[in-house]
């Protein structure tokens, strides 16, 4: 479980977070939305402990992330997946080598353990055809493919997911968040998701909140934030399919 309890945090003369907290269970996908700037993807870097907190608690399966040291910091994110705004891949390595490269530099997996779990991920994206074109040749569906494998290459217990679907068409949109679903269903991998998109809420989620003010203003599954008249939810999930 992943766990904030009235999380703090001012960047600069902001306060970002004031008063965060959020629960989500194993096996689910938790949606936060939110304005630009709101905290969302800062909420994500608490997790995985790329920020730590002026003030509050950040879990996960009750470890407390900004006490670890190095090394515990390490293994939590051998257990975490992280899938960043348009892949972010290394332009220079091939999509093969950009998913090889966690087990790399974190596992102790020979050369062919490596190979074969690197096709094992591309063919569950459908980018194992693609394997040994580079980033620049390649769309920004498919990049962000890649990206997803390379988050489920170490076989991770949970994934975040920073935008999954920005600056993509609909049609690709649609295909991503059947990606996300799968993980969750077929792999039993739990999600924090940020994103702007109704349509990537609605279809990946199963509880959605919205961040206002530094903390969750609106809190429920899909089907009760959809239908509910909050000025949070029509704002964010009144209607429309982006």
């Amino acid at each position: 479980m992943i766990e904030l309890r009235d999380v703090k945090k001012r960047l600069g003369s902001r306060q970002i977070l004031d008063g965060m907290t959020l629960s989500v269970p194993k096996g689910m996908n938790f949606v936060l939305m939110g304005p630009s700037g709101s905290g969302k993807s800062v909420t994500l870097k608490h997790v995985i402990g790329i920020l730590r907190p002026d003030a509050g608690s950040v879990q996960v399966d009750g470890q407390e992330v900004p006490t670890m040291d190095r090394t515990q910091l390490m293994a939590l994110r051998r257990r975490m997946g992280y899938l960043f705004q348009n892949g972010a891949l290394i332009n220079w390595l091939s999509v093969e080598d950009n998913v090889a490269l966690p087990l790399r530099e974190h596992s102790k997996l020979g050369r062919g353990e490596i190979r074969d779990r690197v096709h094992e991920v591309l063919k569950m994206v459908q980018m194992d055809h693609a394997a040994a074109q580079s980033p620049p040749s390649i769309s920004g569906g498919m990049k962000l493919r890649t990206g997803l494998a390379r988050a489920l290459v170490t076989k991770p217990e949970y994934v975040l997911y920073d935008e999954p679907n920005a600056g993509l068409d609909p049609i690709i949109s649609q295909q991503i968040h059947e990606l996300i679903v799968e993980v969750r269903d077929s792999l039993g991998v739990t999600g924090l998701i940020v994103t702007h998109s109704r349509a990537c809420a609605v279809h990946c989620g199963d509880r959605i909140g919205i961040l206002d003010h530094g903390k969750l203003g609106l809190e429920g599954t899909v089907d009760e934030m959809v239908h509910s008249e909050h000025p949070l939810a029509r704002a964010f999930l009144g209607g429309g399919s982006d």
